[in-house]
């Protein structure tokens, strides 16, 4: 692997509420891609415009990261609505984005599920079509994140939406490829996380929970903002995938 995009989580918070160790600003020279909490599990009109602006900045491509309405639990419990009421909420938060990069006089270059909104579209193909039959009315350019070999990742790649396979480098994974979904994540060594990500450009290889190495495939390694030494990760990650020659740039 030649290059590689990083993306992350970031404008979580609400209010005067901020999550993570960090500024969010001190993240951005350390990704490529920014995905942007759009107001249901985490965010608001002020911090959105705040983290689209830092984005701008950088030089960062600008997402929208949508979740299910669940301020309390982080978007990271699922709930039980019918398809179409989701997809509603899904196109309210990323029109929400998209019209804070125009303000900005950038473009929204992709979107991103999150958490329990990921996962759960990650497994049903009748929520990933519908999902897919959205953005190719009203977003048919714009990247959609996604897990390979998934439901969300077979939609896209059905119906021709552009989209980014993602490799988690702060989750575990299991034996079928999955990442194993947690609601607060560990402090992890950030070299063994910089090496994971290395081994898994360099191989296409990681190694799951059940110590059985497995392929993978992907365009854009994820972390997460509040995932504890967030930006010590990242400057790990940074420093061994250029030492080794990896261009880390966003895709398009």
């Amino acid at each position: 692997m030649q290059s590689v995009d990083i993306n992350c989580d970031l404008g979580e918070g609400f209010g005067r509420w901020r999550i993570g160790e960090v500024p969010d600003a001190d993240l951005m020279p350390l990704i490529t891609s920014a995905n942007i909490a759009a107001g249901f599990h985490a965010g608001d009109p002020a911090m959105i415009n705040e983290t689209v602006g830092h984005a701008v900045r950088h030089g960062v491509a600008i997402g929208a990261h949508m979740g299910y309405n669940d301020l309390q639990g982080f978007g990271r419990r699922s709930i039980n609505g019918s398809i179409e009421e989701l997809i509603h909420d899904i196109t309210y938060q990323v029109g929400a984005v998209a019209g804070f990069a125009r303000r900005h006089g950038a473009r929204m270059a992709h979107v991103k599920p999150h958490g329990a909104l990921y996962m759960d579209m990650a497994k049903r193909d009748d929520f990933s079509a519908a999902f897919i039959d959205y953005l190719r009315a009203a977003e048919p350019e714009t990247f959609v994140f996604c897990l390979p070999g998934f439901a969300t990742h077979k939609a896209a790649e059905k119906a021709g939406q552009p989209l980014i396979r993602e490799f988690y480098a702060d989750r575990d994974y299991d034996d079928t490829g999955s990442i194993v979904f947690v609601r607060d994540a560990d402090r992890y060594d950030p070299q063994t996380i910089a090496d994971k990500c290395l081994r898994a450009c360099a191989e296409g290889k990681v190694r799951t929970v059940t110590g059985q190495d497995i392929d993978v495939a992907f365009d854009s390694i994820c972390f997460h903002s509040d995932t504890p030494g967030a930006i010590a990760m990242a400057e790990a990650m940074h420093k061994t995938l250029t030492d080794a020659g990896i261009r880390i740039q966003a895709p398009g």
